[in-house]
């Protein structure tokens, strides 16, 4: 049986996935890519805070979640490494669009980040809803 209070943060991480995602949709279309790459990056690092709740684990640093990540997930084959190249990359663009002067990702960039932390956020979820289940069982 899983700890209520457990899920109510996972559930509170994904509805921060989700947000930020519906969010970077709206920033993109407006054309402000370096909030709408902000979003998406966001989206991803929510997803992984959401599965280190599911094992009881936390960090509140961003290069912690995305270690624990690679660590816990990609290394062991749950998710494929492509993942865990996204999640860097995103992280990247957002470190230079949030802290380099004069520096906007283009919106072929922003999009593609976009939709890929739409397949993150979505294949994230779909692993914590099976081994919810798993759990409840």
């Amino acid at each position: 049986m899983i700890d209520e209070n457990l899920k109510v943060l996972i559930s509170y991480r994904l509805r921060q996935a989700d947000e930020s995602l519906k969010a970077g949709k709206t920033l993109l279309k407006e054309r402000l890519y370096n909030s709408a790459v902000n979003r998406a990056y966001y989206a991803m690092f929510y997803a992984v805070l959401a599965l280190l709740a599911s094992e009881k684990r936390e960090t509140s640093k961003h290069s912690g979640a995305i270690s624990l990540f690679d660590k816990e997930y990609v290394k062991t084959g749950i998710f494929p490494k492509g993942l865990s190249k996204w999640l860097h990359n995103a992280f990247d663009l957002r470190q230079r669009s949030d802290y380099t002067v004069s520096y906007e990702p283009s919106a072929e960039e922003t999009e593609e980040t976009l939709n890929r932390a739409v397949s993150f956020v979505q294949q994230v979820g779909e692993r914590l809803k099976a081994k919810m289940e798993e759990k409840e069982r």
